[in-house]
């Protein structure tokens, strides 16, 4: 073959710091639409990102040039950079050092969009550790349970 073609679509999940409620609803569409920009930055193609005031889920479909630590390394990094110019109550705003990144097939990419966009419902009935653990176990992850919530 004389040309490299991929289309990978993935799910990122990452929380913030020490369970912080910081993401409030008048920063999230503008942080949002930062974290887009920075994924286009990484030639990568922002579908949907949403979320609720301690996480963020964002699909996307990730170039062929970047690995997905290194995608993710760069949204926490400067939209944590970017959030903290946005006043004194996010001055000590961080994410927490982890993520998940899960496959998303073709046919799923309507489901998992719609499960982003409605994050508010989601959580009105499941905590942040509940659906994470709920997509570790759908994507079949092995994890230790004492280093999972670990700052």
């Amino acid at each position: 073959m004389s040309q490299s073609l991929s289309k990978l679509y993935v799910h990122i999940v990452f929380h913030t710091k020490h369970d912080k409620k910081l993401i409030t609803n008048a920063i999230k569409p503008e942080l949002y639409a930062y974290m887009g920009a920075i994924i286009k930055d990484n030639d990568s193609i922002p579908i949907i990102t949403n979320g609720v005031d301690d996480h963020v889920h964002i699909l996307c479909i990730m170039s062929k040039n970047i690995a997905l630590a290194k995608l993710v390394e760069n949204v926490k990094k400067h939209s944590s950079r970017w959030i903290k110019t946005k006043g004194k109550s996010f001055e000590n705003f961080s994410w927490q050092g982890g993520y998940g990144g899960f496959s998303v097939s073709y046919n799923a990419c309507n489901s998992t969009k719609y499960y982003i966009q409605n994050q508010e419902t989601h959580h009105k009935k499941t905590s942040f550790k509940e659906e994470y653990n709920e997509l570790l176990k759908l994507y079949n992850i092995d994890y230790d349970e004492d280093y999972l919530w670990s700052n």
